[in-house]
């Protein structure tokens, strides 16, 4: 384990000597594990920058390498192209440009992601703008050695006064380091964000991630919509985005907002006392909440399910496919005949076809029961018709890399259960 003393920030500068490694091949994807890698020059150290060949000697371009980590090199490009200072600029000024220029999310929002990782050419990073604060995470510690220097480059382009940056919580079982969170001399313990007029605060000290989930702006838009004098439930709600839209934009009569996490949950109710909305915040595991709603006959016109991530690394497969499948059974047992869910899940191995699956599946045992369990067998319950009505996934400040498809990891799927 690399010590937290030894990871120190580096400059975008390149290195007055670049190592090699020589890997079996090397595509276009950007992300190359350590079995394919041969051949290492000595010396190599965590985090450095190297040129990488292929295996009959030619120039492939160059990357960032750990040769601790099982994702040992991330490309950051292809060919004779160095990645010197003046590359640096140039994918940051494309990234600001994608948000600010083509997709003019500064009238609309002041939170959006502008570094999406592999989709604008940086691997093992995502920065989010929230408000004046630049919110870095930090997958690879290539990347953290240079997040600060990324950042003061980024920050002129964005007019962002403070940040924060952190590894990810896997860092260390994955990257082999554990990096302090680095922060701007005056970060402020909160800010308070917009999107489409409604306000958030976000904690950086308590929240997940970056601190605000802006991949579901628009998904949280287009709940709305659907809301007008309708019964909502959020499950999963965090710290209430759809919840409160729901409320703010929608116009709904009733929302239920439900979450394990107490700190979330306050600052959820914040966010509806920000707007001067009415939401219901309750704690309580999902499983048991929703038990309860059957128990009692409960049913609501709009329903969302967006749970945390469930799937994690290819052995949690099965055992995450399983979590989804039984809590959209349940889900979909508390939707108002002609009613609409939404459910959602960013575990990025989930295939969509499997998503699909797992959904009609949940269906098939989502109604009234028509046969009680026994010794022998579980209950049987008759199906629910679901129609497909859309299927969504991140705001497009969140684009998908075309060599890279890990990177379309959120998946929605909008539903009228009958």
């Amino acid at each position: 384990m690399q010590k937290s003393t030894d990871v120190v920030q580096r400059s975008l500068a390149l290195p007055q000597q670049i190592a090699g490694v020589q890997a079996k091949s090397v595509g276009l994807h950007p992300l190359l594990y350590r079995k394919r890698i041969e051949q290492v020059d000595r010396g190599v150290q965590a985090g450095d920058l190297v040129e990488v060949f292929g295996s009959t000697g030619e120039r492939s371009g160059y990357g960032l390498y750990n040769p601790r980590a099982e994702l040992a090199l991330r490309m950051l490009s292809w060919g004779d192209e160095l990645p010197d200072e003046a590359f640096w600029d140039r994918k940051l000024a494309s990234a600001v440009e994608l948000r600010r220029t083509l997709l003019r999310l500064d009238d609309v929002t002041d939170a959006y992601r502008v570094i999406h990782a592999e989709s604008d050419g940086l691997p093992g990073l995502v920065i989010d703008k929230l408000g004046d604060v630049l919110s870095a995470e930090c997958f690879s510690v290539g990347m953290y050695q240079r997040a600060q220097a990324i950042i003061e480059r980024l920050a002129p382009q964005l007019g962002t006064r403070h940040f924060t940056i952190r590894p990810s919580p896997a860092s260390e079982s994955q990257e082999g380091f554990d990096g302090p969170v680095l922060s701007s001399p005056e970060l402020p313990a909160r800010v308070t964000i917009q999107e489409f007029g409604t306000r958030f605060r976000v904690d950086f000290a308590a929240g997940h991630k970056t601190g605000f989930f802006c991949d579901q702006r628009d998904n949280r838009r287009m709940l709305a919509s659907f809301c007008r004098d309708k019964t909502v439930l959020d499950l999963c709600c965090y710290t209430g985005g759809f919840a409160v839209q729901a409320k703010k934009l929608g116009g709904a009569r009733d929302v239920i907002g439900v979450d394990l996490d107490e700190a979330p949950l306050a600052l959820a109710r914040e966010n509806a006392n920000l707007n001067q909305v009415r939401a219901r915040f309750v704690q309580s595991d999902a499983f048991a909440y929703m038990r309860d709603m059957l128990a009692t006959g409960r049913r609501f016109d709009v329903v969302v399910l967006d749970p945390p991530k469930l799937i994690r690394n290819r052995a949690e497969l099965e055992e995450g496919t399983r979590k989804h499948f039984d809590l959209n059974r349940l889900a979909m047992r508390l939707v108002a005949p002609g009613g609409v869910m939404l459910s959602c899940t960013c575990a990025g191995l989930l295939e969509p076809a499997e998503f699909l699956r797992m959904i009609y599946s949940s269906a098939r045992q989502a109604g009234e029961e028509i046969a009680p369990a026994t010794a022998t067998s579980y209950a049987r319950h008759a199906p629910r018709h679901v129609q497909i009505l859309a299927k969504t996934g991140a705001a497009a400040d969140h684009p998908v890399a075309a060599n890279c498809p890990e990177t379309e990891y959120l998946q929605a799927v909008w539903m009228r259960v009958l």
